[in-house]
This record gives structure tokens, C-alpha cells and sequence, in this order.
């Protein structure tokens, strides 16, 4: 399993690097370009006006790399790998359809209502599979039956607390990967930042199941054809790792929905079928962090008429501050750095 990670891994990689240059070339010359006008505020819209006529879609580059190591390398009839693809092509087909719309009317693409209850359906969804169809839960111990687990939340540093959710569980996948998501997408506002930060909690995940088992590291919950979900977890990171070095301050083309929507879910799925959830949580807490700013900043409004930040999300706030836009990234960009390790040694007292 490890070697076929490593392998997924360098695949990604490279695809995304070395078609990704042409990939720019290819959308540039069709115009498939970022407009910097997004009508949200016309403060943002100077402050991002250098960013007119870049590049997007990159998202398109990111799921292609993805696909192309999964394929290579692993094991198709794995029923967990066939519903990760699965979910994310579904997410990647939303996001291109948003993004596609925004480009041929240079106005909003579909409306984030609609967005949302597509991603939450189809969540759903993929929670009612799961909870029907449950994942094969095994702990080091032994001391439990396999399908007792599936509908299990695992907190790290408390092997005792084992939280049995029932038909809970289709709620909680919902919440993971639709949140997971939306996270990645709100936080998809500054050159690299959404990438490195996926690429942050991402990364977290992939070491901690990778070191699994090893003498004096964690001891995790271990789901029967989880392999089959590493592969494609670092796969992911791979993709994610080539196409930050398009997308890092000065930006070469953007993700956009394309890439965003899919890339978060992924991750979302990803924890839940490695029953890491409140790992992801931890390392990707910067990317929580986003999405919380602004639901705070909606409901603040709506409830009381005033707005608690200058700007949501969150990363917009700073740079009304005056904070330029390489610090604020660097600066989110360390914090996201600082949970992951956090998330590490969370997990280090973590023994079954």
C-alpha cells in the first residue's frame, strides 16, 4: 500500500506539473480567464484588479492528475476508491458548470442556494450508503466486531470515547463533506492560499495513516480497503502540491469552483472513510475557520445589521486592514502549519 502511495503520489505530481504549463497556454488562448469584478464590494474589486485575465479552470489539471493516478495504480474494484472518484467527479461537474456559467455571462455563475442543496443531497446520499453499506471497522485491539464501528466517531486522545451515532451518521458525513467543501471554496480568494492549505491538511492526513502501525507512532482505527482511500488521498496531495507551483503569489491561473468544490469534498471524504474526521477538522482548522467567518458575518447581519469583520471570509478582513496579500497567505499559511502539527501530537496519545 505504501509503495502504490508513493507512487500516486510522484504520478500526480509530475502530471500536474508537466502538463500544467501547457494547460495554461490552452486556456489563455481562448480567453477562459478570471474577471476581478465580482460586484461582492468595489473596495475588493480595486484591491484585486491585477488579477484581471488570469487563467482559471485550473481545477480541470488537478482532477485530471488525480484520476490518471488513481487509475494507474489503485485498485478499481475497491468499492471505497469507486465512491471517492465518484463523489468527486460529481463535485468537479457542479463546480465546472458554475464556473462555465460565470464565463460565458461575466456575471454570478449558479446561485450558491442551488450549489448548496446539490452538494447536501448528494451527501446525503453518500451518508445513507455508508450507513447502509457501513464500513468494516477494525481497532488494533480487536475488542470489537467490525460493523459495530462503521457509524462511529473516533476522538482522538481518548481510545474510551467512542461515539455511536446510529442513523446520526448520514448527518455527519453530510456535515463533513459538504463543510469540507465549502471551506475550501470560501478560502479560495488569495493566490495559493486555499491550495497550500489543502495541501497542509491533506499532507496530515496521508502521514498519519501511512505511519500507522509503526513501532513507537499512532495506533488508528483501521477500515477494511482503506488502502484503496491513501492511494487516493495522495494522489490528491500530489496534484495539489504540482498545482501550487501555478498557482503561488503571482498566480498563474486559478482553480476556481472547478477545482475548489471537488478538492474539499475530497478531503471531507476522505476522513470519513479513514475515520478521521476530527483530525481534519484540526489540521484544516484554518479552512474551518473561513467558513465560520462567514456564516458569522451573514447571520451578524441579518440578525443585527452589523457586520463583525470588514470583510468576509476571513482572509478578505486582513487585507482591509492593510495587510498585503503574500502576508496575509503567509500568515494563514503558518497557522494552518501550527494545527497540523498540533493534530499530530493530538494524535500521538492516541493507542487502542
Amino acid at each position: 500500500m505504501k509503495l502504490r502511495a508513493l507512487l500516486a503520489f510522484i504520478s500526480s505530481l509530475f502530471f500536474v506539473l508537466a502538463f500544467g504549463r501547457w494547460f495554461i497556454g490552452f486556456v489563455a488562448a481562448r480567453r477562459v480567464v478570471e474577471s476581478s469584478k465580482k460586484g461582492d464590494s468595489e473596495r475588493l474589486d480595486q484591491m484585486h484588479a491585477h488579477k484581471e485575465n488570469t487563467p482559471t479552470l485550473g481545477g480541470v489539471i488537478v482532477m485530471a492528475g488525480v484520476v490518471f493516478s488513481v487509475a494507474v495504480w489503485a485498485r478499481l474494484e475497491n468499492r471505497l476508491v469507486l465512491l471517492f472518484l465518484g463523489y468527486m467527479i460529481a463535485l468537479f461537474l457542479l463546480g465546472f458548470l458554475d464556473d462555465w456559467k460565470k464565463l460565458k455571462s461575466r456575471r454570478k455563475g449558479l446561485g450558491a442556494r442551488a450549489k448548496f442543496l446539490f452538494q447536501a443531497a448528494l451527501s446525503l446520499l453518500l451518508g445513507a450508503y455508508l450507513y447502509l453499506f457501513p464500513l468494516e471497522v477494525n481497532l488494533s485491539s480487536g475488542a470489537q466486531a467490525p460493523e459495530s464501528l462503521g457509524a462511529c466517531l473516533f476522538v482522538p486522545g481518548c481510545p474510551d470515547l467512542t461515539l455511536q451515532l446510529g442513523a446520526g451518521f448520514v448527518f455527519l458525513v453530510a456535515l463533513v463533506t459538504t463543510g469540507s467543501s465549502n471551506a475550501v471554496n470560501l478560502s479560495d480568494g488569495l493566490d495559493g492560499l486555499a491550495a497550500g492549505l489543502c495541501t497542509l491538511a491533506g499532507g496530515t492526513l496521508l502521514l498519519v495513516t501511512l505511519l500507522d502501525g509503526q513501532e513507537g507512532t499512532v495506533s488508528l482505527p483501521r477500515v477494511t480497503g482503506g488502502d484503496g482511500v491513501v492511494v487516493c488521498l495522495s494522489a490528491l496531495v500530489g496534484a495539489g502540491l504540482g498545482f501550487l507551483g501555478y498557482n503561488r503569489h503571482p498566480a498563474k491561473i486559478f482553480m476556481g469552483d472547478t477545482g475548489s468544490l471537488p478538492w474539499g469534498g475530497a478531503l471531507g471524504l476522505a476522513a470519513v472513510l479513514l475515520k478521521q474526521e476530527i483530525l481534519l477538522l484540526v489540521a484544516g482548522g484554518v479552512l474551518a475557520l473561513e467558513a465560520v467567518s462567514v456564516i458569522l458575518q451573514v447571520a451578524s447581519y441579518k440578525l443585527r445589521k452589523k457586520r463583525i469583520f470588514l470583510c468576509a471570509p476571513l482572509h478578505h478582513h486582513f487585507q482591509f486592514k492593510g495587510w498585503p496579500e503574500r502576508k496575509v497567505t503567509a500568515v494563514f499559511w503558518t497557522a494552518g502549519a501550527l494545527l497540523a502539527l498540533f493534530s499530530l501530537v493530538l494524535l500521538s496519545c492516541w493507542r487502542y
